[in-house]
């Protein structure tokens, strides 16, 4: 079953010609009243619509992307990964936590879908290309963005038999292009195409080889919050400076965001930590290429910068692709 919004409610009893805009505002206010303020404007608009016959329950409920609302409640949607982005933890007064997003596109558009917790570790068996029908969702404004989240009562099929979803290039992304002079701390879901004119090496830590979760080291053993004393995994992430004409902004990498970057492995990255002498000629390499960066912008409050925080990286973005932005 899927929750309409008051305002879709309305255009139902309005688009099946039941009443005009002024008599159906005038029965809402009516029918309100009769019950005394019990009921929501939205309750009462539900009661009016099945007064009058109108359907409020599709035959069907599964949405296409042009027809998501805010405020819709157990959403049915089919559509292909068009983007996948790194499974990020968080801490909050709740505790500790975790958060993912993908974009879903099918004919009509794409859609940033929002994985939290168990939901989020189920990135890890999705692929880019992959068809994927979810229900139970609920969609969220943000900053004039809708998103499709997903809870523990969402369910996900992978690559349902007998069905195929066509989207376009320019559907692709659903991140929105900005030079780097626009940026503000509220930016999110942003896409930079830079020239890298510094790489900086980088910077390894302990992890919990279970959760991966940082892990605090201490007389060859390492401790994690969550599960003890583990065998400790090492991590990494790595800043570049980026320049578009307009501004240089710092990039932070993250472990998968390194490894597409510099086109790595692990090994091969970790390795570095010992031979920092042999990065350098991989920095070389790199200076002066141009990358496309998706992500968000946060501000460093101990330097007092903005920095961006890469969730997607491409080396050497094709200028058919630019082109198209730009049309």
């Amino acid at each position: 079953m899927m929750t309409l919004t008051l305002a879709q409610i309305k255009e139902r009893i309005l688009h099946e010609g039941k009443a005009s805009e002024k008599e159906l505002e005038s029965r809402i206010k009516q029918k309100m009243n009769e019950l005394s303020g019990l009921i929501s404007e939205e309750g009462a608009a539900h009661i009016i619509a099945n007064e009058c016959g109108v359907q409020l329950i599709a035959a069907s409920p599964s949405f296409k992307v042009k027809d998501l609302a805010a405020g819709l409640r157990n959403v049915e949607i089919t559509g292909k990964i068009v983007q996948k982005y790194e499974v990020r933890e968080f801490n909050s007064s709740r505790g500790p936590g975790k958060v993912a997003s993908l974009v879903l596109g099918d004919e009509s558009g794409v859609v940033r879908v929002v994985l939290w917790n168990d939901q989020a570790e189920k990135l890890k068996t999705l692929n880019e290309g992959d068809i994927l029908r979810i229900s139970s969702s609920y969609v969220r404004d943000n900053n004039g963005r809708l998103e499709l989240h997903l809870n523990d009562r969402s369910g996900l099929a992978i690559n349902p038999e007998g069905i195929t979803i066509n989207v376009t290039q320019k559907q692709a992304s659903d991140a929105v292009r900005k030079a780097i002079k626009d940026l503000t701390e509220m930016d999110n879901n942003v896409e930079l195409l830079v020239t890298l004119v510094d790489i900086y090496d980088p910077r390894y830590f302990t992890v919990c080889s279970q959760c991966g979760k940082r892990a605090v080291e201490s007389n060859g053993t390492a401790h994690c919050a969550e599960h003890g004393d583990v065998k400790p995994d090492i991590s990494y992430v790595m800043n570049v400076l980026g320049d578009d004409g307009t501004d240089t902004i710092r990039v932070v990498l993250w472990k998968n965001q390194t490894e597409r970057l510099l086109g790595l492995d692990s090994t091969k990255i970790v390795r570095y930590k010992d031979f920092p002498e042999e990065f350098q000629d991989m920095k070389h390499k790199l200076l002066g290429e141009i990358i496309r960066v998706i992500g968000r912008v946060k501000k460093n409050e101990m330097f007092g910068r903005l920095e961006f925080n890469a969730q997607l990286v491409f080396l050497n973005p094709s200028a058919q692709e630019e082109l198209q932005k730009i049309h």
